[in-house]
């Protein structure tokens, strides 16, 4: 069994225009000082990193890494969980996904898809160049408004759909596998792999590509009223990254799973911070040791309660009272008989 590394911060929900949170070298300060060993990187957030140099220079990976190790983190990963989202979206969505790409291409769908997928490239490519292995991504949505079937869906539809985001991203797993790159995609309601059934139609379309694999967070599971433990037995093999984010499910008379249009504060399924919420972490933190899952457990910091600075700081302590270092040795090693093979023969009656 291996020994979780952490605890490490994804950093998206907390850059800003004000320091720390405004620059490369404050904000890996900063995650330093409330506990972090690592932090996730937001690779379309140009105050922390130049995602065109670090495809094109391993020099500056190295500098943008040392500088992080200075300050007392690791680089985990990177993340391209705006870009991914752009290589697939359905059109009622255009308007609102604009403002996740360049303002160049705003408007032009095509040119939009485009520049996501060089995006992506260039993450996996830096990723390479920073010695990572693994990177974070949604695999973006052409499904998702017709994800209740009412009125009744066409034949075909969801089938076209699917085969569809696998034509986008078989080049880009492509890639990853040039670059040694697992990606990880967050399993999370608005992707087209929402869940567990959605990641196996879309792995059986890039022919159960290697480098396809899942980010894990539990809270997008409970939110759905989804077994997210039994979903650690069923993955094993795909689970390549975990976000450490809690939620709670309330269900009133009045709304239930689909949150009646609701403010996240007034929903019924919320997120919260580590340890505010429903989620079972000691029995994930359990499976993921017995599984032998040596990456990252990465607090997402989200809350529609809690003030984020001090969401970041507990999450820290949080992570660190979870993860446990595995044993070498089995307890009752003290009651070693020390047979051979002639006793253990013997003990059977087999002699």
């Amino acid at each position: 069994m291996k020994t979780m590394k952490g605890p490490a911060l994804f950093l998206a929900q907390f850059a800003g225009d004000e320091a720390p949170f405004n620059s490369w070298d404050a904000i890996t300060k900063w995650a330093a000082d409330c506990g972090y060993e690592g932090v996730q990187v937001p690779s379309w957030d140009a105050r922390f990193i130049d995602l065109a140099k670090a495809a094109e220079s391993k020099d500056y990976c190295d500098t943008f890494k040392g500088q992080a190790r200075e300050n007392g983190v690791e680089v985990t990963e990177l993340s391209t969980h705006l870009q991914g989202q752009l290589v697939a979206v359905h059109p009622a969505y255009d308007i609102g996904f604009d403002g996740f790409a360049a303002p160049s291409v705003h408007g032009d769908p095509k040119a939009r898809q485009a520049w996501a997928v060089d995006q992506v490239r260039q993450a996996l490519t830096a990723s390479k160049n920073m010695g990572l292995t693994a990177m974070a991504s949604f695999s973006g949505a052409l499904a998702w408004p017709y994800m209740y079937p009412w009125p009744q869906r066409p034949a075909g539809l969801i089938e076209a759909a699917f085969d569809e985001l696998a034509k986008r991203w078989r080049p880009l797993l492509d890639h990853a596998e040039d670059c040694g790159v697992n990606v990880c995609y967050e399993i999370h309601p608005g992707e087209d792999l929402h869940d567990g059934i959605t990641f196996e139609m879309f792995l059986e379309r890039v022919n159960g590509h290697k480098r396809a694999m899942m980010l894990y967070d539990p809270s997008h599971y409970l939110l759905q009223q989804l077994d997210y433990i039994d979903h650690l037995d069923i993955y094993a093999d795909r689970i390549g990254m975990f976000h450490v984010k809690d939620a709670e499910f309330n269900p009133t008379g009045r709304q239930g799973v689909y949150g009646g249009y609701q403010p996240w504060i007034d929903r019924a399924g919320r997120f919260r911070s580590p340890g505010d919420g429903q989620v079972d972490f000691a029995t994930i933190f359990s499976k993921l040791a017995a599984m032998d899952f040596d990456g990252w457990p990465v607090v997402e910091w989200e809350c529609c309660l809690k003030h984020p600075e001090d969401g970041a700081r507990e999450g820290a302590a949080f992570v660190r009272d979870h993860i446990i270092r595995v044993t070498d040795k089995a307890f009752d090693d003290f009651a070693d008989g020390g047979t051979d093979d002639a006793a253990n023969r013997k003990m059977l009656g087999i002699d």
